[in-house]
């Protein structure tokens, strides 16, 4: 796996985990990431993670759970 190049004004969803969601990247440099709940408006800082990464432009977001 490598490092997900994460890009400030993505949207994205992650499927499973602590961080299971809609979120939508606000900062990013070489130690950290910051994302915000699009809903909550909760703001979270983590260290970059690896994941196994699909890229659909046809996806609703936020999604409905």
């Amino acid at each position: 796996f490598k490092s997900y190049p994460f890009r400030v004004g993505e949207k994205i969803y992650i499927a499973s985990g602590p961080r299971h969601g809609d979120w939508e990247v606000i900062g990013v440099d070489e130690q950290r990431i910051r994302l915000r709940c699009p809903v909550s408006q909760r703001e979270l800082e983590c260290n970059p993670f690896y994941y196994f990464v699909e890229k659909r432009d046809d996806e609703p977001w936020p999604h409905n759970h």
